[in-house]
């Protein structure tokens, strides 16, 4: 029975852990055949529905923020918003694909300006943002969804007040789909957004016909229009007052390049130059922002003239479902019905791009940091995490769609000023200078939109603020747990590094452990000695030195490579460069007793001062306590005594 168990148990920790979430190669974790493709992906049109059900899914909601952001100027507002999305965010985005096609956006171009501690604090407080962006994606997109259903005419008295509890199902079955299989979920964006595209023309067409056949709804408008805001000029000033209000409207931009290493390469791309893969994403971007910019336009246009405005207003019938109350009032309840059921299934797939973002996003990051456990890698246990994580928000906003939409707003523009300001940087440092001066007034007005948006809605910044901390905090105690982790993933040894060790191997494999000073005959002399006097060893023993040199001690992972030298004509040394000194000398130690298949020794002498504050200094700034540290990772990367190399200490 025991046996049938662990079996069961180990069939779901491999199921669990059966890939990895660098999911945009298309490879597993285990080595495929050596004729593969390096760059298999899916075509670009294809990886476009897949961000296209978080972009063109605001269709559901946008003409009725429009509408209540901008009253009769609606149409004029969303015009505004159009020539930002394809004269602002499309250029931005489109140059974000060229400097990180791997998929890791404004993030990537950023932290190469910073370093050490900072730098990582930095990627930190963005992966908030991008975490705060994809996550409401989640929950307000499937609360949305609930939010079409219960309020269909033929279900509304049925499903009223269950609102949490079919938003937290949509949220499961979104899960579901991704523990399945990321192809899947490919699959079923493509056959979501085409009906969806397809109903929505459906609608404009019969809304523009009735416009035109109706023709006192404009010349209504235009009056009521002109009665209000009296000319062209103060129209526009108004239009771009509220231009923020209707931020949500660039969505989608953020999610195309994280799912951008889905995008299918060209057989000459290499991972470093993936033209083709940049090329197909440039296309997404695009083709995307021009449908999205058709269906605004003209979707706010019918809703403000054919739609009073009264039922825009909260527990009015078109509030957050303009298109679908046009749907029923023109097409009738059957078609509405249809349109109804394509709303709520790509709101409740519109999470799944922003699920793509993260399974790509933040164990790209987070794991090769130390800020998160090996399993963070993998796709499965992820995605529980973040589901759990939905359901959370959905229970804490109780599913409401209106309080959730600041805390979205204000993670969109911070990842599209973060963009804007990336590629500035880029473009000033390329030598590039109208590109720089454009780029510039495209990250003024999009740090305008922020600043406007965070003033009015300022809920959005602490709830983003809430997912930093939270982030923060969790991956310093994910660090703090992992310190003793044997981190190097790989060791190289020069020629003359592998001769040292080899030659010593033939008697008994002694290493000293030292911090390299002025490095003269007294300083390597003296060291000898104290360390033969500390440890009884006679005058016929011989040593390799070890110094490391500590370069930024915030990596986390990163391979070793040691070089040899002789120095002042007698004193062997390994030089060695790595970001903690005791990890860097257990993965050398393993390293040569794997070599020569002997069991080395190392000697230390004790580190004077305070023990917490030694360990903070090696916690920070991968120095400190040695001695201790070094056995501790020895101890847990060879549980065996009989192999692990000896410590001593004098």
């Amino acid at each position: 029975m025991a046996t049938t168990t662990d079996t069961r148990t180990g069939r779901l920790r491999a199921w669990m852990l059966e890939g990895l979430s660098d999911m945009g190669k298309g490879r597993p974790s285990v080595p495929k055949a050596e004729t593969e493709p390096v760059h298999k992906g899916q075509p670009w049109w294809r990886v476009m529905c897949l961000t296209g059900v978080d972009y063109f899914s605001t269709l559901g909601y946008q003409p009725g923020i429009a509408a209540l952001a901008a009253g009769l100027l609606s149409p004029v507002a969303t015009i505004v918003l159009v020539i930002v999305t394809l004269a602002g965010a499309l250029p931005v985005y489109r140059r974000v694909a060229e400097e990180s096609p791997r998929g890791e956006g404004s993030i990537a171009i950023l932290s190469r300006l910073l370093s050490f501690w900072k730098g990582k604090l930095f990627v930190l407080t963005l992966l908030g943002f991008a975490a705060t962006d994809f996550l409401i994606t989640i929950t307000l997109s499937a609360a949305d969804a609930s939010t079409h259903l219960v309020e269909n005419p033929h279900l509304e008295s049925a499903l009223h007040d269950k609102q949490v509890l079919i938003t937290m199902v949509l949220i499961a079955l979104l899960g579901a789909v991704f523990l399945k299989g990321f192809l899947e979920a490919i699959g079923v964006a493509v056959a979501l957004v085409g009906v969806y595209l397809a109903l929505n023309a459906v609608v404009v067409v019969t809304g523009l016909w009735h416009v035109l056949t109706e023709g006192h709804v404009v010349t209504d408008w235009t009056a009521a229009l002109t009665t209000e805001h009296g000319n062209v000029f103060a129209m526009i000033g108004v239009a771009l007052l509220v231009f923020p209000k209707l931020a949500l409207g660039l969505s989608g931009f953020e999610t195309g390049v994280a799912v951008m290493p889905h995008v299918e390469g060209e057989p000459s791309d290499t991972e470093e130059k993936p033209a083709g893969r940049i090329r197909g994403t440039k296309k997404l971007l695009t083709t995307a922002a021009l449908i999205m910019s058709v269906f605004l336009i003209t979707t706010s246009f019918i809703t403000t003239v054919l739609i009073p405005h009264e039922e825009f207003e909260p527990g009015g019938d078109a509030n957050g479902r303009a298109l679908a109350y046009l749907a029923h009032e023109y097409l009738g309840n059957t078609f509405g019905t249809v349109y109804d059921v394509s709303t709520i299934l790509i709101l409740w797939f519109a999470g799944a791009s922003a699920m793509a973002g993260l399974l790509n996003l933040m164990p790209r990051y987070l794991p090769k940091y130390g800020m998160a456990p090996h399993w963070a890698r993998a796709v499965r246990p992820m995605v529980i995490v973040f589901t759990l994580v939905a359901f959370l928000v959905t229970w804490i906003f109780d599913a409401d769609v209106d309080a959730q939409g600041g805390a979205y707003a204000t993670g969109v523009l911070v990842l599209i000023c973060s963009a804007a300001i990336a590629v500035t940087i880029a473009a000033r440092k390329a030598g590039q200078r109208g590109w720089t001066i454009g780029f510039g007034v495209i990250s003024a007005v999009f740090l305008y939109t922020t600043v406007v948006n965070v003033i009015e809605r300022p809920d959005g910044v602490k709830i983003g603020a809430c997912f930093i901390a939270g982030i923060i905090l969790i991956s310093l105690l994910s660090r703090l747990g992992r310190a003793f982790e044997l981190r190097v993933t790989h060791v190289e040894l020069d020629d003359m590094a592998e001769r040292f060790i080899r030659d010593i191997s033939h008697r008994t494999a002694r290493f000293i452990a030292n911090e390299p000073d002025n490095r003269d005959v007294a300083e390597y002399r003296d060291k000898i000695e104290q360390i033969r006097t500390d440890n009884d060893l006679p005058t016929t023993e011989d040593f390799v030195f070890i110094e490391v040199t500590v370069t930024d001690p915030s990596e986390f992972e990163a391979g070793l490579t040691a070089r040899g030298e002789v120095m002042h004509d007698r004193y062997r040394v390994l030089t060695v460069e790595s970001s903690s000194v005791p990890n860097a000398l257990a993965a050398l130690l393993l390293h040569a007793r794997d070599l020569t298949g002997t069991r080395p020794h190392v000697y230390f002498e004790w580190t004077e001062g305070n023990p917490f504050a030694n360990f903070l200094r090696f916690f920070l700034l991968g120095q400190g306590e040695v001695a201790p540290v070094t056995r501790e990772v020895l101890r847990e990367a060879e549980p065996d005594r009989d192999r692990r190399p000896r410590v001593h200490v004098g």
